[in-house]
């Protein structure tokens, strides 16, 4: 490590930078470290194993569980098929789950413990286990029993989701095509923000200096996203500098982007959280073809959006307060305190719910920084991923230290992260540690 001058420009330097370890000991997010991967067979499966495993669906339409495709699964000695008992689970009661547990445990040799359900995504997650034979449509069966509106993403034979990450977040799809005017979904979703009502800084009192505001600044134009309305919609469609952007919030993973949805020649994608979620992190998709895209990249990765070869690209999203945001950006825009639709927002929607670690499975976890430490996560032009921490690149600006790496130099707005190569600023945002570094795999570490 370069010992840094207090006051002086250091010139650039990859010394402080590390790689993730090569893989050996793979560990949760409690540090434990995982049973070794167990058995996988290769190629067809016997067929009176599928014969037996087909029914599931069927089954569970006729609220009947399928205990007779769990026992099959468990004897099967074929551990790909521990993909379908996770998402068996799901639809579990107490008695039918301990067959399901037992079922995993005699498959993979692996006793679950206290939380099974997180214990068998993360195990299978991090063994990468190959998926077994039809499981995209075996899925299908299960999952449109929960929402059938899920339909189009399984009907994508060619589409670049892996149905292995993806489980169900607890609540049902935001298909509204309109979510200008307050309307609840009626089964219950996380119900988008369209065209939200915003008001000038000095209306915006209503919200503590000292609270999270995620600021975006396009062509000049600066507004500020209050986290507490974040956290109820998750997802925002605006207007902001004359360009058309999409914001979804991933509570979990602790991650506010922007996207440009006004740059998909012959699409105008309006997104939306599925309720689905990807490792934890959320599933959204464009309401006007039904694609599905990855919220960390912006890729999409089904219906016509990923025919086209769409990818969304990104504007910085910068984490302050809103005292401090409000101080740097006098002319700042806020959303209103009622979101234009008349709702009322606790200041803590949440409650801490996610002060205890990941509470979806995340399979095994990059051991550099703490699962929940923030960083800056950042792209260099040729496609180097990097993550700076938050908190330790704080100090060493406060300090009058330069904080870079591979050509990218974070500078401060309004007590927040931007970067920079050279005069040019790089899309950037903030990100949990086990997010960034999952979906941006290669990731190089900056330390002080």
């Amino acid at each position: 490590m370069v010992a840094l001058v207090v006051g002086c420009v250091v010139a650039p330097t990859t010394v402080g930078a590390t790689e993730k370890p090569a893989v050996g000991e793979r560990r949760d997010k409690q540090g434990q470290a995982f049973p070794a991967a167990p058995a996988v067979a290769s190629g067809a499966a016997p067929q009176a194993l599928i014969k037996t495993i087909s029914t599931a669906g069927a089954e569970l339409r006729e609220r009947r569980f399928p205990i007779d495709a769990v026992n099959a699964i468990g004897a099967s000695g074929d551990a790909r098929w521990g993909w379908f008992l996770h998402d068996l689970l799901r639809f579990a009661d107490e008695s039918a789950g301990r067959n399901v547990i037992a079922a995993f445990e005699m498959l993979t040799g692996s006793p679950l413990g206290a939380k099974p359900y997180t214990a068998m995504g993360d195990r299978l997650l991090a063994w990468d286990l190959p998926a077994p034979p039809g499981y995209r449509e075996l899925k299908r069966d299960l999952y449109v029993l929960i929402e059938p509106k899920w339909a189009p993403f399984f009907a994508d034979g060619d589409s670049a989701i892996d149905w292995r990450q993806v489980g169900w977040g607890g609540v049902f799809i935001d298909d509204r095509l309109d979510a200008t005017k307050g309307e609840v979904c009626p089964r219950g979703c996380i119900p988008a923000l369209d065209q939200p009502k915003t008001t000038p800084a000095a209306q915006g009192r209503w919200y503590p200096d000292d609270a999270i505001v995620f600021g975006v600044v396009i062509n000049g134009q600066a507004r500020a996203y209050p986290k507490n309305i974040m956290e109820v919609h998750e997802m925002v469609n605006d207007t902001l500098g004359g360009r058309r952007i999409g914001m979804p919030y991933c509570t979990l993973c602790l991650s506010a982007q922007a996207y440009f949805t006004d740059r998909a020649p012959g699409f105008e994608p309006l997104l939306r959280t599925s309720g689905l979620l990807s490792r934890s992190n959320k599933f959204m998709y464009d309401r006007n073809t039904w694609s599905a895209i990855d919220t960390f990249t912006g890729r999409a990765i089904s219906g016509p959006l990923h025919k086209a070869g769409v990818t969304l690209p990104q504007a910085s999203v910068v984490v302050s307060t809103w005292g401090a945001w409000r101080e740097a950006h006098p002319r700042t825009t806020i959303v209103a305190e009622d979101g234009g639709v008349g709702r009322r927002y606790p200041l803590d929607p949440l409650r801490g719910r996610d002060n205890k670690g990941p509470i979806f499975p995340v399979g095994d976890v990059d051991p550099r920084l703490p699962v929940h430490e923030r960083v800056l996560g950042v792209t260099t032009p040729d496609g180097k991923p990097l993550a700076f921490p938050r908190a330790a690149a704080q100090l060493a600006l406060n300090a009058g230290e330069t904080v870079s790496m591979s050509g990218v130099e974070l500078k401060r707005d309004a007590g927040g992260l931007r970067a920079y190569a050279g005069e040019t600023e790089l899309p950037s945002h903030e990100a949990f540690w086990f997010a960034w570094s999952q979906f941006k795999p290669g990731t190089a570490l900056w330390r002080r």
